[in-house]
């Protein structure tokens, strides 16, 4: 019988791995990721203040004992607005030593695999590592099943059908941008909901979608939540949260 380590491959010295880890259950890995994340000489992983990390607890039951680890925790997540002075002074300086960081590990030979939610090249804090390190040590990067297959195959939910138009917008655009776009498309997904859950309600009904919205908040997780959006208050939605609506698509 072929090993998972077998099928999955080594990790090399100096190497860069964007490992995407997918939306939440460690049993949706690829077989790639999982025996990276056994075979890479350090587990690096973004963390928001006084929190594990999401993309590390997913893998937790993988690691070994003899692997380093490096924790990248941000300075802020919502404490501030994305778009303003404060967090993208913050974040940039934060991303520009992380980097460093890495870089000194690529250097020392090292192997590294840097866990991404989801896929690492979809709203992933990897991209920004890649950018900065892909010029000067090899890069592999990891395909994961993202946040939102997770969600909508959770949900029960088939996104598409036939010639839908799906479109991905972040909760963070104003109400009348997602207005505008929603109603452009044939099948959305909204993610970033977190603070904008109120928002992104108003918005959907706006665009006569509300009666065909779903949310799902922690898809695939142990305290998975999923209901229509209707029923949401005008409270805060969850950092994992994001709002599906699902496309009509021809009738066969």
């Amino acid at each position: 019988m072929t090993s998972l380590d077998a099928l999955a491959g080594t990790a090399s010295a100096g190497t860069l791995y964007g490992i995407g880890v997918g939306p939440g259950d460690v049993r949706y890995l690829t077989l790639r990721a999982a025996g990276l994340v056994r075979a890479v000489d350090v587990v690096a992983f973004f963390a928001k203040k006084g929190m594990q990390g999401n993309a590390r607890r997913i893998v937790s039951p993988l690691l070994t004992s003899t692997q380093a680890e490096a924790r990248l925790e941000y300075p802020m997540t919502e404490e501030a607005p994305a778009d303003g002075a404060e967090y993208q002074g913050a974040i940039g300086a934060f991303y520009r030593e992380a980097s460093d960081r890495l870089a000194t590990l690529l250097k020392a030979g090292k192997s590294v695999g840097l866990l991404a939610e989801g896929d690492p090249f979809f709203y992933g804090s990897f991209m920004h590592m890649w950018r900065r390190l892909a010029t000067d040590f090899p890069v592999e990067v990891v395909p994961g099943v993202t946040g939102m297959s997770g969600c909508w195959t959770r949900a029960l939910t088939p996104i598409t059908w036939g010639d839908d138009m799906l479109a991905v917008l972040p909760g963070t655009l104003s109400e009348e941008q997602l207005v505008q776009r929603l109603r452009l498309t044939d099948a959305a997904v909204i993610m970033k909901v977190g603070r904008n859950l109120a928002k992104v309600r108003r918005a959907v009904e706006q665009a006569g979608l509300l009666s065909r919205a779903v949310y799902v908040e922690r898809g695939t997780m142990e305290d998975e939540r999923i209901l229509p959006l209707a029923e949401c208050g005008d409270g805060r939605g969850a950092y994992f949260g994001m709002v599906l609506i699902p496309g009509e698509g021809r009738r066969i």
